[in-house]
């Protein structure tokens, strides 16, 4: 390049097609007076985000070579990757010029095209006439039915003011967007005059005589240049890159060779002989239904609520189409549902004679249907019953033989391999269920599992130091508190308190006090506690655990079309034969009362509705298997899968999948249910505060009156063997209450995750070291 024309401007009055940050070498006169292609591929990405489409196909035409491409392709790339969506497939169609029969070759890369699943074509780049020619050939072949989405750029969108409405007709129900500027400035209205005189001079054919984006950023050059002329005689690259002005497209300043105001886009949709605007975008503020035009050329966005405008989509649908069909998108979606399911509550199968249809209702009916009505698009289905294992109804939709499942099944790693699964909608669980019968033995010993060892423990301890106390004050100066007999004939009696001994000295009353109000909490609590337990402690399992099955060789129950026998067999390693598959919740409590199965193995779920409907003479014991929950199934790579799994959340969160699971429990709500596991005993830890003041006034007061015994010569220094025991019971006492205290506080502390690891909370605890003087 000569020295004479290198700082001649080039300027580009279109979106590059390559991006200066991807170019190892960007030429100093080259500017663009058009916005950064990046932004363009941002917006694209904005609407498949509003939309929640996951996939989508682009086609590109190829005038510029292949890095260009890449590198567009790359831009669009990320910015779906950032919304969740990704691009699925890839057209690229040569040049309009480069091609010898134009027709049959788009109409071959449209074919390839409309065989695959996906429904949302993004045109990234083509030429005005390449894209007439692309909708005219769609919309010959089907493709701008119900169901498909179009999506064109700014290049495109922007000189639609300027094509007749016979070429809008085949682009029906299109989405796009354009660059907004700004249409009330008098400037710009006298320029559209003159436009529309001089077009329409030369062009009388022409229906539309609108100026384009691109007609304006011409003029706005053309005056840059000429202004820079005018003041400085001469243009040059980095003369012209200084231009700081309202031109009519927008605001002119540059920055790094290219337009530094971030723009407007209008989002348009075609319909009839025109399109109408639905919205607006902007890199900063996102979606936006209004704006705000100053005659200072700045745009004000009013209302960034993130929404659009009503849409009308190709075909003439105003329901956002899923993006996506499959192989025969006119069939609706053949949902397989168990038919021989032991529990009809969630999946119940009838045949209507008089109507001569079959009907599927059901828990699990209930939750899918309320997840497709959240779905941002239209879903038709229709429920096939299936009479074969779950298993079997899983892989049939992996042989294509049914395109999804729904009902009671529960999510495991082995069906993986066939399918996917869906957000869970209910949490599950394996769980043992058994009769129960009488406790004899526990009812003869029933009050003292009111409370727990520790807590029997430390109240015989503390009754018997406060007694101690007590006497060794009253002792001197009150003949009714002489000798060990009376001591321990007050601590009895004061239990119940009828104690008969007159207290004559203060030190005992402050004693006694807080010990009093222990007694009478302890007391009631016992009661509560002794209460409930009388009311279920009198049954207990008729067997205990699975080894007891296992050691006697027990036979068991369980759904036969489940994977529960095979968990029964591969994980907890039972019998085969000692394995009976039972068809219906019914048929559980039969063979239970002929002795048939000694226990029945349930999902969670179905342990509930059992257990609601049988409660009085049955309970869950043993350990409870964690498993996936109950999902619905999904061919792999199913768009449908995350969509469904959002709507799942939705209807969790919003409460109506407890009010599903509430009224499938309703009609069999049993209010004696027995449950053996959940009735834990009374420890220490409530009366933790109690046991400490008063523990800490005895331990006070038993201080005080040694030393004045020993002062006053009454009390042999020596230490007699009673005083020395409650010595020693006042230090384990107080020991006992310092680890209880420390336990205490961990178990609140995990409970508040404060502490996430219980062994680094163990080692923080350092052995505490208690000096004790005895006098």
């Amino acid at each position: 390049m000569s020295k004479t024309t290198k700082n001649i401007p080039i300027i580009s009055l279109t979106s590059p097609a390559i991006v200066a940050a991807l170019v190892p070498f960007q030429p100093p006169f080259f500017i663009q007076m058009a916005n950064d292609v990046t932004l363009h591929m941002q917006c694209i990405a904005a609407i498949v985000g509003q939309f929640k489409w996951q996939k989508v196909t682009t086609i590109y035409e190829n005038n510029n070579g292949v890095s260009s491409e890449s590198a567009t392709l790359t831009l669009l790339f990320d910015s779906l990757q950032a919304v969740g969506s990704r691009i699925e497939h890839h057209s690229t169609i040569p040049s309009l010029a480069s091609m010898s029969d134009p027709k049959a070759t788009i109409e071959e890369e449209l074919k390839k095209l409309r065989s695959k699943n996906n429904r949302v074509f993004i045109v990234v780049q083509s030429s005005l006439e390449l894209a007439i020619m692309l909708f005219q050939k769609a919309n010959q072949m089907g493709m701008m039915k119900k169901g498909y989405v179009w999506i064109i750029t700014d290049e495109i969108a922007s000189l639609l003011d300027s094509l007749d409405s016979s070429i809008n007709y085949n682009m029906q129900g299109v989405l796009g967007f354009k660059t907004n500027f700004v249409y009330s400035t008098e400037a710009f209205k006298q320029f559209k005059t003159k436009f529309r005189n001089k077009y329409g001079s030369e062009y009388p054919e022409e229906e539309n005589a609108n100026p384009s984006v691109f007609a304006l950023r011409a003029y706005d050059a053309t005056w840059a240049i000429a202004h820079t002329i005018n003041k400085l005689g001469s243009v040059t690259s980095e003369k012209l890159l200084e231009s700081n002005f309202d031109g009519l497209s927008g605001k002119i300043s540059f920055k790094n060779g290219t337009l530094s105001q971030l723009p407007i886009f209008r989002i348009i949709n075609v319909v009839g002989k025109s399109y109408r605007e639905i919205g607006f975008w902007s890199p900063k503020l996102g979606f936006s239904e209004n704006f705000i035009e100053h005659d200072s050329m700045e745009v004000k966005i009013v209302n960034s609520s993130g929404i659009l405008g009503p849409m009308f989509w190709p075909g003439g649908s105003l329901t956002v189409p899923k993006g996506w069909a499959s192989n025969d998108e006119d069939k609706p979606l053949q949902i397989g549902v168990p038919a021989k399911g032991a529990f009809n509550q969630f999946v119940r199968v009838s045949y209507d004679q008089e109507l001569n249809r079959t009907s599927v209702s059901g828990f699990s009916i209930d939750v899918f249907e309320a997840t497709v009505k959240r779905l941002p698009y239209e879903l038709p289905y229709t429920f096939v019953p299936f009479y074969g294992s779950y298993d079997e109804m899983v892989q049939q939709v992996y042989y294509k033989g049914l395109d999804a499942s729904v009902g009671d099944i529960e999510i495991m790693s082995d069906r993986f391999q066939y399918c996917e699964f869906t957000q869970p909608y209910v949490k599950s669980g394996l769980v043992m269920v058994v009769t129960i019968k009488p406790d004899n033995l526990k009812g003869i010993w029933l009050f003292t599992k009111a409370f727990t060892k520790k807590m029997w423990l430390l109240m015989v301890t503390l009754h018997l130091f406060i007694g101690f106390v007590v006497w060794l004050i009253e002792r001197g100066g009150n003949p009714e508190f002489e000798g060990i007999a009376a001591m321990l004939w007050f601590s009895i009696t004061v239990l119940f308190f009828m104690q008969r001994e007159t207290i004559k000295n203060n030190w005992s009353r402050l004693v006694l006090a807080p010990w009093f109000l222990v007694i009478l909490l302890v007391s009631a609590s016992f009661t509560a506690s002794l209460t409930s337990r009388m009311t279920v402690s009198q049954f207990e399992p008729s067997v205990p655990d699975i080894e007891t099955l296992q050691r006697t060789n027990a036979k068991v129950g369980c759904n036969g079309n489940s994977f529960i026998v095979r968990f029964l067999t591969n994980m907890l390693k039972f019998k085969a034969e000692n394995i009976v598959k039972v068809k219906s919740m019914v048929d559980y409590e039969d063979a239970f009362n002929r002795g048939d199965i000694a226990a029945a193995f349930f999902v969670v779920p179905h342990a509930k509705v059992f257990l609601a409907k049988f409660c009085k003479g049955y309970t869950t014991t043993g350990p409870t298997f964690k498993l996936g929950g109950l999902g619905f199934v999904f061919p792999k790579n199913s768009p449908l899968t995350i969509d469904i799994s959002k709507a799942i959340l939705e209807v969790i969160q919003s409460g109506e999948l407890q009010q599903l699971e509430n009224n499938l429990l309703s009609s069999n709500n049993c209010s004696t249910l027995i449950d053996l596991n959940n009735n834990p005993k009374l420890g220490p830890e409530p009366f933790y505060g109690l046991f400490w003041v008063s523990g800490s006034i005895s331990a006070f007061a038993f201080l005080i009156i040694t030393v004045r015994l020993v002062r006053n010569r009454q009390l042999n220094l020596h230490l007699t063997s009673t005083t020395l025991i409650g010595t020693r019971v006042w230090i384990w006492a107080i020991i006992f209450l310092i680890r209880t205290h420390l336990k205490f506080q961990f178990t609140n502390r995990r409970r508040s995750s404060i502490i996430p690891d219980p062994g680094e909370e163990l080692n923080e605890i350092k052995p505490t070291c208690v000096v004790v003087a005895v006098p």
